[in-house]
């Protein structure tokens, strides 16, 4: 959470942009925003080390708030990073409300763990797309996919939530053929009332009955568990340490509960209770 007085200047900037959009006309369409918040809602979020800033965006709405890619890019960023609610909702509703999507990267690990893909969460739908269909071909290191530069605007555009009406995605899920969304500590898993067939930029391919995916941006801890010698507990160099890895459950549940807030109003979907542990 932003707790600087500067913060708080972006907080109430935020609730003016918000207010701003009810009046300005939201757009995905580069020839109806500025030229400068377009920049830098797409070359300015591919030049971040990690495109998790969410600087760009808030400069991007200050120049223009009708600019739809800004309101995307703020409506993932502010929910990983555990923002406060009401801005993050603002930004969510802005996106749904005008035709766009929050998307992600993603991994879907019954599929394939060496490929991405993007989720895109809108009213209607869940929709998985191929990285390679939006990012067009790119480089891999020690065998996983590269980000790709700031000239692959495709892609960009629909990390802002405006993915192109040309792209096919691999699978479209309407909101009605879920029946339930579990949260684990790494991932989500999306429980399907019909399969879907999901083929991955490697060729990999499965039908699932249900969708096993990290959403990427939640970052876990390692919790330490110390075991002392029975002969020598005083003994620091005989104790045994070890390390097992917490996934970010907060976050996971963050995603869960925004997500159905929009696309299930009605309480439909089936919301299993979620627990911390070491495992997925």
């Amino acid at each position: 959470m932003r707790r600087s007085l500067f913060g708080k200047f972006v907080w109430m900037s935020v609730a003016l942009w918000a207010a701003a959009a009810d009046a300005a006309p939201i757009t995905c369409d580069a020839a109806g925003i500025d030229p400068a918040s377009y920049r830098l809602t797409t070359r300015g979020v591919a030049r971040l080390d990690n495109f998790t800033s969410t600087d760009p965006a808030e400069r991007a709405l200050r120049i223009d708030p009708g600019n739809l890619l800004a309101h995307g890019h703020l409506a993932r960023q502010y929910l990983i990073a555990g923002e406060d609610a009401t801005f993050t909702d603002a930004a969510w509703r802005t996106v749904l409300d005008h035709g766009g999507a929050v998307v992600w990267t993603a991994t879907l690990y019954d599929v394939d763990t060496k490929s991405f893909f993007l989720v895109a969460f809108d009213r209607q739908a869940l929709r998985l797309y191929r990285y390679g269909e939006l990012a067009g071909p790119y480089e891999t290191r020690l065998g996983m996919p590269q980000v790709v530069g700031e000239d692959r605007e495709t892609f960009w555009r629909a990390l802002g939530g405006c993915l192109d009406p040309l792209a096919r995605p691999e699978a479209v899920v309407p909101w009605s053929q879920v029946r339930e969304i579990k949260s684990g500590n790494w991932v989500h898993y999306f429980k399907l009332t019909t399969p879907i067939v999901v083929t991955s930029d490697r060729g990999k391919r499965k039908t699932l009955t249900e969708i096993k995916v990290n959403l990427h941006g939640g970052s876990g801890t390692v919790d330490y568990l110390v075991t002392r010698d029975g002969l020598e507990p005083w003994n620091p160099y005989k104790a045994s340490v070890r390390g097992i890895g917490m996934g970010p459950l907060a976050y996971q549940e963050r995603v869960r509960y925004t997500l159905v807030k929009f696309v299930d109003p009605t309480g439909r979907i089936a919301l299993p209770k979620a627990s911390k542990s070491a495992g997925w």
